[in-house]
C-alpha cells in the first residue's frame, strides 16, 4: 500500500509538471540570464524610457506588478501570482495564484488586495492523499457583462481515479458560483495540455487548442466556438503553430504569435470578421515574442521578448505605424533651372516623386527585469 501511494505521488508530480505543458510552453523557451534579474520596483526607469499610455499589469517571480507613467508598483507578494486580467470596466482584476499541486482564480482590486477567491481547486482534507483530486485553473477572463468567469480548467476530478494527465478545457462559470454550476465549452485533445487562453468575442470564444501534426510535433492552433460542447472550427493552419490570441480595441484586429515549429515566435496580426481570420501579416519576425496586448487607445501592441541573447523577457512596444503605416512621404521634385534667351526656365524632365516609408522598429521599454512569458499582459486605459 505504501509503495502504491509513493508511485501515485511520483506520477502526480511528473504529470503535474508535464501535463500543464501548454502553460509552460514559452517558459521552456526563456533563455537563462547571465546575471540575476532585478525587481521592477528596484530600478528607476531610464531617462529615455518609453512611456506607454494607461496601466499595464504583468507578472515576475510570482508577484503582480502595475506599470504606469514609467513607474512600476508591486501589487502582491511573490507567492505564485500570475496571469492578471481586467474586468471589462477596469474596476478590478482577476488573477491566478499557483501552489505546488493546484491553482485558483482570485478577484483583486487594481492595487492587489484580494477581494474574493473564485475557485476552490484543492482536494478536500479527507481526499488530500489523492493528489490527482486537485485541479488547475489558468487564464481567467470576465465576460462583457462581468457575470461569467471564463478560464482553462482541468476538472472535474474523481477521487481514486488515478488520473494525473492535465488536459485543460475552456469552462464558463457564473462569477461567484461553484464549478458545479459551470459548463465545459471545449473538449481537449488528450495528452497535449489542452485548450487554453480563451478570449471572449461576440457570439463565442477564440482560444488556443494544442494537438499534434502529422509528424508527431506538438502544435498550437487558434480555434473558435460559439456554443458549449460544439466541435468548433480551426482559424489557423496546423503548420503555423499559432497561439496566444489578443483582440484589439476595434473588435476586428487580432494579434497572435506563430512559431512555424521554429525557435522564434513571430508577432502576427489578422482581421477577425466574426467567423474567420483573414489578411495575416507578420509584423515582428526576429524575436521570441510572447503575450501580445493591444493598447487601449489603439496606439500599438505591447509584448514580451528577450532583450538579447541569453537574456530574460522584457517589455516591448510596437507602435501602430509599424503595422498600419501612414501614406509614404514624397521626396520634393527639383525646381526648373533659369536659362534661355530671356532667362526663362528651361523645361527639363521632372522625375516622379519617390515614396519614402519610414522604418518603425519595436521599442524596448524595460531592461534586465525578466517578466513571466507565460502570463498574459492586462492593459487598462
Amino acid at each position: 500500500m505504501i509503495a502504491k501511494f509513493l508511485l501515485a505521488f511520483s506520477l502526480a508530480i511528473v504529470m503535474a509538471v508535464t501535463g500543464v505543458s501548454s502553460y509552460i510552453y514559452l517558459g521552456s523557451r526563456q533563455s537563462k540570464a547571465a546575471a540575476p534579474v532585478q525587481k521592477p520596483t528596484a530600478v528607476s526607469p531610464r531617462a529615455q524610457a518609453y512611456t506607454l499610455p494607461g496601466t499595464i499589469y504583468l507578472a515576475q517571480s510570482g508577484a503582480l506588478y502595475s506599470f504606469s507613467a514609467g513607474r512600476f508598483h508591486q501589487l502582491t507578494p511573490e507567492a505564485g501570482w500570475t496571469q492578471p486580467a481586467l474586468f471589462p470596466d477596469n474596476s478590478r482584476l482577476v488573477a491566478v495564484k499557483r501552489s505546488g499541486f493546484f491553482s485558483d482564480v482570485y478577484e483583486l482590486t487594481p492595487y492587489g488586495t484580494v477581494v474574493s477567491q473564485l475557485t476552490n481547486n484543492a482536494a478536500s482534507a479527507r481526499n488530500s492523499w489523492d493528489t490527482g483530486a486537485n485541479a488547475w485553473s489558468f487564464y481567467p477572463r470576465l465576460s462583457g457583462d462581468q457575470r461569467t468567469l471564463w478560464m482553462s480548467y482541468d476538472g472535474p476530478k474523481y477521487v481514486g481515479a488515478n488520473y494525473f494527465d492535465v488536459d485543460l478545457a475552456v469552462w464558463s462559470v457564473p462569477l461567484g458560483g461553484s464549478i458545479g454550476q459551470g459548463r465545459a465549452w471545449t473538449t481537449a485533445n488528450n495528452y497535449t495540455g489542452g485548450d487554453v487562453q480563451p478570449i471572449i468575442v461576440p457570439g463565442g470564444i477564440i482560444y488556443t487548442k494544442y494537438g499534434y501534426d502529422e509528424n508527431g510535433n506538438r502544435t498550437g492552433q487558434l480555434w473558435f466556438t460559439n456554443r458549449a460542447g460544439s466541435f468548433g472550427k480551426a482559424l489557423t493552419p496546423t503548420a503555423a503553430s499559432c497561439l496566444q490570441p489578443s483582440l484589439g480595441p476595434d473588435g476586428t484586429s487580432l494579434a497572435m504569435i506563430c512559431t512555424y515549429q521554429k525557435q522564434v515566435s513571430d508577432l502576427t496580426i489578422a482581421t477577425w470578421n466574426g467567423s474567420s481570420l483573414t489578411g495575416f501579416k507578420t509584423v515582428v519576425a526576429d524575436q521570441i515574442v510572447a503575450q501580445p496586448a493591444w493598447a487601449p487607445d489603439g496606439s500599438g501592441i505591447a509584448y514580451l521578448a528577450p532583450g538579447g541573447p541569453a537574456a530574460p523577457f522584457q517589455l516591448w512596444f510596437l507602435p501602430k505605424n509599424a503595422y498600419n503605416p501612414p501614406p509614404p512621404l514624397l521626396v520634393p521634385t527639383p525646381s526648373p533651372s533659369p536659362g534661355g534667351p530671356h532667362n526663362e526656365p528651361i523645361p527639363s524632365p521632372v522625375p516622379s516623386p519617390v515614396p519614402v516609408a519610414p522604418v518603425i522598429k519595436p521599442i524596448q521599454v524595460t531592461f534586465n527585469l525578466g517578466f513571466d512569458a507565460t502570463s498574459p499582459l492586462a492593459w487598462s486605459a
